[in-house]
């Protein structure tokens, strides 16, 4: 019973603490653009989860945490965007981990908490709920109840004692306890608002209580016959699938298809010859692309397969000599898919999944690398798969301080057949779809077309130009919608002038 009564205040104050961050998640962010406040609210339930795990405050190198923490909510104050909310959310996963002592020491298995988290983050909340009820029906519930009141009493009687000495001292409190009203704070209460309460507590909720599901359960070992002669029946089918003469065929062959194909593409991507007739290079572009990079992880997942850490075939010599040869034959053919992507590129434009194309390459490419760094080196996969995860975290952290938008926008303009004489027309309504970053690549087309072309569409852009400037600055006036991205965008509207446009010729009137 002592030790229930003397845990009821930690949970009551961890509910307070959520209630808080309820409150300033409804100024912050209910029918307000999202900006600067998601950073701000990044912080605040960084700096609850602090205070409610008061222990932590005895590591020495409690200060490391804080900082590293910092550095991954640094996106959201450049742009709020989906990369950067998962960027903050998974930093701030692994914070309230750290303080309670359960986070892993291995990336690999720091990602599967992470996903753990998020799987069980939706039903921590009501899970902490049955088990309050299912513990004060055990230690009593009329005391419990009582207890989880009376730490209230105090603090509020005198808190209301307090605050109405202090408006009858002061004129300005008064004066602000006058613009309370009751009345128009019920008017607050509506569905939609509560709704988004009950979500925010539930996602605060699982911060302020990290836990992990136990999701794996102790299986019963089987009889030992039963055990061996599975044993020899898969020993058996693995030394004839992938067993040494079978992987070593196995890399001759890819070796020979690799090398074929590579030669094709040195000839006709590499080299510039001719292709055969009715075939252009941008289809031939397009077509090799995307296959080719599904032929690349295959690959990769053959070599994790057939070369296991300790395995027969990864000790020979000649097959380890075959595997590096094959993949680096597969980090050319991914070289290639990027050159015929930019061959695309270069013909039909760039755009959003075009980029995240080129970023899935190198991705790619990268991991193949690194599978010829677990082979020499005779790591482990699951130190394969912590590189891997590493390179992917850093390449979406950089990703969040890239302006895609503008960077689109900027190579389709300096690329259209309007800008340069050749390629294809710009696609301006694609162009105007990706946003205000796309402003200054906007205003130099518009620019240039003022003086070159006169027609309905062209004014058409112009006055939609303008009215979506508009809308933005209109949005900006707002604190809560500032970054960054959207500073440097003000800076650049404020200092352009505005865009004359040229006015229809009139017809001549007779006689003058």
């Amino acid at each position: 019973m002592t030790a229930f009564f003397s845990a009821a205040p930690s949970y009551c104050a961890r509910f307070g603490v959520a209630v808080l961050l309820v409150a300033l998640a409804d100024f912050l962010f209910y029918g307000q653009p999202a900006g600067i406040t998601v950073f701000l609210f990044a912080i605040l339930i960084a700096a609850a989860v602090v205070a409610v795990h008061p222990a932590a405050f005895s590591d020495g190198r409690l200060w490391i945490k804080p900082i590293a923490l910092l550095v991954a909510l640094l996106p959201l104050a450049e742009n709020v965007s989906t990369l950067s909310v998962s960027i903050a959310l998974a930093a701030l996963v692994v914070f309230a981990l750290s303080l309670i002592g359960r986070l892993r020491h291995r990336i690999a298995r720091i990602a599967g908490q992470i996903a753990l988290f998020g799987l069980a983050a939706p039903f921590r909340f009501a899970n902490d709920f049955i088990r309050w009820r299912r513990t004060a029906r055990r230690f009593g519930r009329r005391r419990v109840r009582l207890a989880a009141i009376a730490v209230w009493v105090m603090p509020l009687t005198l808190g209301a004692v307090f605050l109405a000495l202090f408006g009858a001292a002061n004129p300005v409190i008064d004066y602000w306890l006058s613009l309370v009203d009751l009345l128009k704070l019920l008017d607050l209460i509506q569905l939609t608002r509560i709704a988004f309460w009950l979500f925010v507590l539930v996602c605060v909720w699982a911060f302020l209580r990290p836990r992990l599901p136990r999701l794996v359960r102790r299986i019963p070992r089987a009889t030992p016959a039963v055990v061996s002669t599975q044993a020899e029946r898969i020993t058996t089918i693995e030394d004839i699938l992938f067993g040494k003469p079978a992987i070593l065929r196995a890399l001759v062959v890819f070796n020979i298809l690799f090398a074929l194909q590579t030669g094709l593409d040195a000839t006709y991507l590499w080299g510039g010859v001719a292709l055969p007739d009715g075939l252009s290079y941008a289809a031939y572009a397009h077509r090799g692309a995307y296959p080719l990079i599904v032929t690349a992880l295959l690959a990769a997942g053959f070599v994790l397969a057939a070369l296991r850490p300790g395995s027969a075939a990864s000790a020979d010599p000649l097959i380890r000599r075959l595997v590096y040869a094959w993949v680096a034959q597969n980090i050319m053919l991914v070289i290639s898919s990027i050159l015929r992507l930019d061959l695309y590129v270069g013909i039909y434009a760039l755009t959003y999944w075009r980029i995240a194309a080129f970023v899935w390459m190198g991705l790619v490419a990268s991991g193949l690398a690194l599978i010829i760094a677990r082979i020499a080196l005779g790591k482990s996969n699951e130190w394969l798969l912590s590189a891997n995860l590493l390179t992917l975290s850093l390449t979406l952290y950089a990703g969040c301080f890239i302006n895609f938008p503008a960077l689109i926008a900027n190579y389709n303009v300096d690329h259209s057949l309007e800008m340069t004489g050749q390629g294809i027309s710009l696609d301006a309504w694609y162009l105007r779809s990706l946003g205000p970053g796309a402003f200054p690549a906007m205003d130099r087309f518009l620019d240039h077309q003022s003086r070159t072309a006169n027609n309905s569409v062209f004014r058409e852009l112009a006055g939609r130009r303008g009215s979506d400037e508009d809308w933005y600055r209109t949005i900006q006036e707002n604190w809560r919608a500032w970054s960054f991205r959207d500073w440097r965008l003000l800076r650049y509207l404020d200092s352009k002038g505005s865009l004359v446009l040229p006015q229809p010729s009139q017809p001549s009137l007779p006689g003058r």
